[in-house]
């Protein structure tokens, strides 16, 4: 029997760190480029919280009435139709996971590269010191995660640890430093224009993608202590802090920091910074921020392996994923992980990375949460430890969000977002291959 490893407050600390990755330090540059309200600004990040926590009640639920490690696709399995579960986790196995390790790896080059100032070595258009100093933290946290589940998990709470710490901070001394932005938090006319712009639309699919991870908690339930009382604990607790850190750490960007610095920038940590702490403590706090984003890479090798772990029990063309070492720790899906991970490295830029997964993320949340309202109606009877506050609104509203997320995405970005759905529809290849196996 597999042992219960993961505590409370590793559980916590999984979604705190799957949130709290590149999106909060990369999001701003963007949004005041077309929104120079802060209130609008603050209001976007607000409303972020808002839907994350909507979509934690509900996943506590699923959580607590189907404790089973594998997230979306434990859910959608039983749910649906095992097809769409393996879809789902198809999406996570090759984008889902590796995709964003890829994008806190490459972050965590930009930063630490800014605090030391380590020169640039350029071939062929692609920065090689930029891409290797992210191949060596991918390698160096896998290999940590490696070793046992415990030694993973400490890893994991001390990282989350300093990563509260930074941000902490960052919004204490950018208070204390006095006022140095110029953006106004009134919700007077020009916010107004502001909230009803399309930038405002725009900004709020970034945002989206900032919060993902509240559902990290969800694809690691098999191993936690206590799941069906500690899974939606973790789950909204964590929600509860980022938003919180958040809409605090934005409003001291805001509150320290010009617009016209910020705009069309993705290092906006390191920016504010420079102006709370002068050239020398931004360059530190540089330094601090990038130790930060191993927390981000670390949460991610945690819980993406264990859904290819599950995958790999479920179906025997995927046998060897399920494979663990002597310390049961799904060791080749670690590797396989990582292994995707620094493909994106070497081949995809910034952008694209981020780009791509929003809409797939977007669509399988919407079916996990939709699932949980039909769970209900085909299995009334089934216990559930923890129950959905406020049903049916509380699901209502958070589809209501990501049906408006994926039609945005679709209308916006149509050629990224086709690319994402022809990801996800080549996994059923993959299935009916695997399902023709065991015949």
């Amino acid at each position: 029997m597999l042992k219960k490893s993961i505590s409370f407050y590793t559980a916590t600390a999984v979604v705190v760190s799957n949130m709290i990755g590149t999106g909060v330090f990369t999001s701003l540059g963007f949004q005041v480029a077309g929104i120079h309200s802060g209130f609008a600004i603050l209001l976007l990040w607000f409303l972020g919280g808002i839907a994350s926590l909507l979509g934690a009640l509900c996943y506590g639920e699923l959580g607590a009435a189907l404790p089973r490690s594998g997230g979306e696709y434990n859910y959608l399995s039983k749910i649906y139709h095992p097809a769409v579960g393996f879809l789902s986790g198809w999406v996570s196995a090759t984008v889902g996971f590796a995709a964003p390790v890829a994008a806190a790896s490459m972050a965590f080059a930009g930063y630490l590269k800014k605090g030391t100032d380590i020169p640039s070595f350029t071939i062929a258009n692609t920065d090689i010191s930029s891409s290797l100093i992210a191949t060596g933290i991918i390698l160096l946290v896998s290999g940590i995660h490696f070793l046992k589940v415990h030694i993973g998990s400490r890893f994991q709470n001390i990282f989350t640890t300093v990563s509260i710490l930074t941000i902490l901070l960052i919004i204490v001394s950018g208070l204390l430093s006095g006022r140095t932005g110029d953006a106004h938090f009134r919700p007077d006319h020009s916010a107004l224009h502001d909230l009803a712009s399309s930038s405002f639309a725009i900004s709020f699919f970034f945002v989206s993608f900032a919060y993902s991870g509240w559902n990290a908690a969800a694809y690691i339930a098999g191993e936690m202590n206590q799941v069906q009382e500690n899974l939606p604990k973790a789950l909204l607790r964590g929600t509860f802090i980022v938003t919180l850190l958040y809409i605090l750490l934005n409003f001291v960007f805001l509150y320290t920091t010009p617009i016209a610095q910020m705009a069309g920038q993705k290092e906006v940590g390191f920016i504010s910074a420079t102006y709370i702490f002068g050239s020398i403590g931004g360059k530190i706090m540089a330094i601090i921020i990038a130790i930060k984003l191993i927390s981000t890479i670390s949460s991610m090798t945690l819980a993406g392996p264990r859904i290819m772990s599950v995958m790999g029990e479920d179906l025997s063309l995927f046998k060897i994923l399920s494979v663990k070492n002597k310390n049961e720790v799904p060791a080749f899906a670690i590797l396989i992980q990582s292994a995707i991970a620094l493909v994106f490295v070497f081949t995809a830029s910034f952008d694209q990375v981020i780009t791509f997964i929003g809409f797939t993320l977007n669509l399988f949340t919407f079916l996990t949460v939709l699932g949980m309202m039909i769970l209900r109606k085909q299995q009334p009877e089934l216990p559930r430890p923890f129950k959905t506050p406020f049903y049916p609104l509380t699901p209502l509203l958070f589809l209501m969000i990501s049906l408006w997320l994926i039609y945005f995405g679709i209308a916006d970005k149509p050629l990224v977002s086709l690319a994402a759905v022809a990801t996800v529809l080549s996994g059923l290849i993959f299935y009916f291959i695997g399902k023709r196996q065991l015949r």
